[in-house]
């Protein structure tokens, strides 16, 4: 099995995010096909356009050239104009028989084809793209449009169902609205009210920024890091004004990175280790400075006493989320719409940082902690029964609904 790659169309297409759309095959390849040969073919094909591919310089029609390519053995035919997820990519290579995949109508109609040699003598040599070919072999009864239920849709990363995309960017208004489109496609499926409804505006103006400034993710992840760590000390000096501005600040860039990540193809292990690494770790911190800042020096006060309960209910509502991923095989809060409703409340970072800020503003600062660790406590309370049903009791299967 190959990947074959028609370039005839590249020059002219638009580039998203900042990355031109070989560049984006070849970043989707590696990361999910790492190893599987590569054909470029096209009139004018450039060799550092991807390093490592086979080029098949070529003036002929596509057909004529997609049909020597399949003397050859089977293979994965994408158009190098068009913007495909990779999950797409790497479901058609791994798919026996032949299918087309397409999205679209008229002159932004995107296909991407599994095709076995057999079916050579099937495709116009006169065809001009892919979408003829397609038209061609369906209509000949020799192929037919991939079933929708048959490519696995759920995204662990993103606790949600999204079917495959592919699209043509033929004009920079297309480009504008897929950018968009893309921005939105990448939120979980379930999360919190701040990161859904109050951090877009400020999250999409600064991936922008951050393309034209050709910031890698990581880059974003280490400057989060910096303002989570400034945090700590601000709050235990009772400083929450420039605290809470590090803790906000920390929060946006978190979206960021994680967006900036998927959007560009960037996103790495190290990466993914420092962003949910730092996500994981640093709440206790800030609770402890927290009450610090608030007076509670010793072992003996309440609000002191307190802050370990909360980090007693953080710790284990993190173990049992854990164990539910594996009992049920996926995130708990995309189990049904319950849990993600829920999700979008439950004491979590954003959830709990506010209720903080808003008892500072009025002046309650121990009234709010005291709210925020009955609030990690009932969390952890639900995420366990949750846990025991779906992971033990219930004898259906859960199946991701987010």
């Amino acid at each position: 099995m190959k990947i074959w790659i028609d370039t005839a169309a590249t020059e002219r297409a638009e580039t998203l995010f900042g990355v031109p759309p070989i560049e984006r095959l070849r970043r989707s390849a590696a990361k999910l096909v790492a190893g599987t040969p590569v054909v470029l073919s096209g009139p004018d094909v450039k060799p550092q356009a991807w390093p490592g591919a086979r080029l098949d310089a070529d003036n002929t029609k596509l057909g004529s050239r997609l049909r020597k390519a399949l003397a050859e053995g089977p293979l994965v035919a994408l158009d190098g104009a068009n913007v495909i997820d990779p999950r797409l990519i790497a479901f058609l290579v791994r798919r026996a028989g032949s299918c087309a995949a397409a999205r679209g109508e008229g002159a932004q109609r995107a296909v991407a084809l599994r095709l076995e040699p057999e079916l050579a003598d099937a495709i116009p040599p006169d065809a001009d793209n892919l979408s003829a070919v397609a038209d061609a072999l369906i209509a000949a009864g020799r192929i037919g449009l991939l079933d929708e239920q048959e490519f696995p849709a759920y995204m662990d990363k993103l606790r949600r169902s999204l079917p495959y995309w592919i699209h043509a960017v033929n004009d920079a208004a297309t480009r504008r609205r897929l950018e968009r489109q893309m921005f939105w496609d990448n939120y979980k499926g379930s999360t919190d009210l701040l990161t859904r409804y109050v951090y877009p505006p400020l999250v999409w103006p600064l991936v922008r920024l951050c393309v034209r400034l050709g910031l890698h993710p990581n880059t974003v992840t280490l400057l989060s890091i910096v303002l989570t760590i400034a945090a700590v000390p601000l709050f235990a000096r009772g400083d929450f004004l420039l605290g809470f501005v590090c803790a906000y600040g920390m929060s946006v860039l978190d979206s960021v990175d994680g967006k900036l990540a998927r959007l560009t193809l960037t996103d790495s292990k190290i990466g993914n280790v420092l962003d949910h690494g730092t996500d994981i770790v640093h709440p206790p911190f800030w609770y402890f400075a927290f009450v610090w800042g608030l007076g509670a020096h010793s072992a003996d006060d309440p609000l002191y006493q307190a802050a370990i309960w909360m980090i007693v209910f953080y710790v284990a509502d993190r173990i049992v989320l854990s164990i539910a991923k594996r009992r049920i095989g996926f995130a708990l809060h995309a189990a049904t719409r319950l849990d993600g409703i829920v999700r979008s409340f439950i004491a979590r970072r954003n959830i709990t940082m506010t209720i903080m800020a808003v008892s500072i503003l009025l002046g309650v600062g121990a009234a709010g902690f005291y709210i925020i660790t009955a609030w990690q406590g009932l969390t952890f309370a639900w995420h366990s029964a949750r846990t025991i049903w779906l992971g033990f009791i219930s004898r259906t299967q859960a199946r991701p609904v987010a």
